[in-house]
């Protein structure tokens, strides 16, 4: 019978099966998403012990074997299937399938079932019909239908097809999942049986939270372990309000998600916001499927946690790693400095090397002081220019961060930020009397900010020197003078723009030289270092005021920002990723154009976006991002280059963008919309769901 929907039901097997059928539960306690689940406890039992407990009123099953990972953080596992009388198998735990292999050896049967631990109200019923029906029809693979609730599964299969598919399957997908393999290749040799109405809207597995809740609420409301699918059955049709809580979760959603995006589930319950940085939340590149989090780097290579590796050809760290991930150099010196200590009670002198190198290589400054994120670095600076200028209000341009000072402006209007790179972004717990403290004009915009200065009382001008356009011819001079006639400090953002093509600041391309200049993730690639630097009669104002921290003082940032820049210099990285972000730009735009698109890029080139005519930014982002991870590829409508960004790399990638594109061009925009509906990647700041 081919593997197909069955119109039997549930029926009981009298008497014990003629054949010897080893039930086979794979567990351990290092589950992503819900770690220990199966030793939460329940009627004071811990869930594992009911499944097995349910199990043995099986008639059909002449053994249970808990199959569990070799590692000792699952040894309470085995401590309490033998308590249950159960065998116990121990092996890989990402190789499952090696590991029922392995169970088959120690414990010989005809017939194995296979249940995972975290279904522990499967019913012994439902196991003999199972077997009852792979046995009656010869078959090697029986399992229940969709018509069941999630949560009680069971399959049965021989022992050949266990072995044939230890031998044969070689996908990563069929090791861990055991079954999938004997499915395809036993597939006239299979079947499923189906209840007598459709319980499949029913979430009665533990993988979440929210599904502990329900299951606990049921085995509370029969009090024992004896209750069977006809009972559960009934209460769902009196009691649905217990159903309910685990009802968003998709069935069978942990066969499909990778390692990362479990977690990026636990994390949510446990992080405000899911991560700690915004632009490398999960749901702003794939509302599903994205790896989320990594193991280990090199070069322009990622590697997520389930060891799948990926070109980036996207952020590269959000703009870090201009060196490229792992750079050896940076690192070893990185490694060097741990090994002699990184932190004391005396000052690192690495600190004092680096600061007389930032002041060598733009001589209008002759101080700095350092951070360990853009995010102090700008309020630092903040400070500074008005303890100078004596003057608390600020005009801004761009894109600053995440605190008071920047965040005010949205308090006078709350659309005000909207157009300095996030939207949306909310005012929750910035104080309201810093309303109007902060005022913002637009690039390139003199006019606005001549007025601005005219009609407040300006103590900074805080912005950055290039992001999405370049500056208009005399834009940077005048503010320049500005800044000058007002005694208003101005601070040059170069967080971004630094090192991207000129060997410190993109000011110094220009000849503008501002009062103060911060400058952040290049500095270190990827190690947490940002600069604070300026000239001496306004960074000595840091005096007046208190700005002090203690990982402030370590020294990793210092020694790994003094490894970078020798390293930039050496390998003359600004202008080569500024030459590469160039060469990507041009071939964005022939691609888009041999396929009868029209591209147009923004930013500058080393941290080049693009945007299609015509279509919607949000879909065009979500289908090449999805296209492309499926080729091997962290890439969406934005690369950030990196030296390790070879032409072979680069042309790879070409290739397998102009397959996206030439399907985007035969869908077309109301197409597009109607493949994506609306699994979207999400645009700008906003809540979590």
């Amino acid at each position: 019978m081919g593997f197909g929907r069955s119109e039997e039901v549930v029926s009981i097997v009298d008497g014990e099966s003629p054949q010897r059928v080893v039930a086979i539960v794979q567990a351990r306690l290092g589950s992503v998403r819900l770690p220990g689940k199966v030793l939460e406890t329940v009627l004071e039992k811990p869930l594992l012990e009911h499944l097995l407990d349910r199990i043995s009123r099986a008639n059909s099953v002449s053994e249970s074997v808990l199959a569990i990972p070799e590692s000792t953080v699952n040894d309470a596992l085995e401590v309490l299937a033998r308590k249950c009388g159960s065998g116990v198998t121990r092996g890989s735990e990402l190789d499952v399938l090696d590991r029922f292999r392995q169970a088959c050896e120690e414990f010989p049967a005809s017939i194995y079932l296979r249940i995972t631990g975290d279904c522990p109200m499967v019913d012994p019923q439902i196991i003999d019909t199972v077997v009852k029906h792979l046995i009656d029809e010869k078959l090697q693979y029986c399992s229940t239908g969709l018509s069941f609730p999630d949560g009680y599964d069971v399959e049965a299969f021989t022992a050949e097809s266990l072995y044939a598919a230890a031998e044969g399957a070689r996908d990563n997908y069929d090791r861990e999942h055991v079954t999938p393999w004997i499915k395809r290749r036993f597939g006239d040799e299979s079947s499923y049986i189906e209840f007598r109405e459709d319980l499949s809207r029913l979430r009665l597995t533990i993988d979440e939270p929210e599904d502990l809740s329900v299951i606990s609420g049921i085995f509370r409301i029969f009090d024992n372990n004896l209750f069977g699918i006809e009972d559960v059955a009934e209460l769902a049709a009196k009691r649905p309000d217990l159903f309910v809580a685990n009802q968003h979760l998709v069935r069978n959603r942990g066969a499909t998600m990778g390692t990362g995006e479990k977690l990026w589930s636990r994390a949510k319950r446990v992080i405000p916001g899911g991560t700690m940085l915004l632009s490398k939340r999960p749901d702003l590149f794939l509302p599903e499927g994205w790896p989320s989090y990594f193991s280990r780097t090199s070069g322009c290579q990622v590697w997520d946690l389930d060891d799948q590796p990926f070109w980036d050809l996207g952020l590269m760290g959000v703009g870090t790693n201009i060196l490229g991930y792992s750079h050896p150099l940076v690192d070893q010196a990185v490694k060097s400095a741990v090994d002699r200590g990184n932190l004391s009670s005396l000052n690192a002198p690495e600190e004092v090397f680096l600061a007389e190198r930032l002041c060598e290589m733009h001589p209008w400054s002759s101080m700095a002081r350092f951070t360990r994120s853009g995010g102090e670095a700008m309020a630092v600076a903040v400070r500074i220019a008005r303890a100078a200028s004596g003057r608390n209000t600020v005009a801004f341009c761009g894109y600053h961060g995440w605190h008071d000072w920047y965040l005010s402006a949205n308090l006078t209007s709350r659309d005000a930020l909207n157009s300095h790179l996030l939207p949306g972004l909310e005012t929750d717990g910035v104080p309201e009397y810093l309303r109007g403290s902060s005022i913002p004009f637009f690039y390139n915009d003199i006019n606005a900010l001549r007025k601005i200065l005219r009609e407040n009382d300006i103590g900074a001008i805080v912005m950055e020197v290039e992001r999405n356009v370049p500056p208009a011819e005399g834009f940077l001079e005048e503010v320049r003078e500005l800044a000058t006639a007002h005694s208003a400090v101005l601070v040059f953002d170069e967080c971004t723009s630094g090192f991207r093509e000129t060997f410190g600041g993109l000011h110094l391309k220009y000849g503008v030289n501002p009062d103060i200049a911060v400058f952040g993730k290049t500095l270190g690639n990827g190690y947490a270092i940002n600069a604070v630097i300026g000239r001496r009669e306004v960074m000595d104002s840091m005096e007046r005021s208190f700005v002090s921290s203690t990982f402030w003082t370590e020294r990793i940032g210092s020694v790994a920002a003094l490894a970078s820049l020798d390293a930039m210099r050496a390998e003359n990285a600004p202008q080569r990723v500024h030459d590469i972000g160039l060469n990507v730009r041009k071939n964005w735009i022939a691609i888009a154009s041999s396929h009868g698109l029209t591209l147009t890029c923004n930013g500058l080139p080393a941290m080049s976006t693009y945007t299609l005519e015509g279509f919607i930014a949000a879909e065009v982002k979500t289908f090449i991002t999805e296209k492309m991870l499926a080729s091997g590829y962290l890439a969406s409508t934005a690369l950030y280059a990196s030296l390790p960004h070879s032409p072979e790399i680069l042309a790879a990638y070409y290739a397998e963008l102009s397959q996206v594109f030439g399907e985007l061009a035969d869908l077309g925009p109301e197409g597009l919309s109607q493949i994506i509906g609306g699994k979207i990647s999400a645009s700008g700041f906003g809540r979590l769901n």
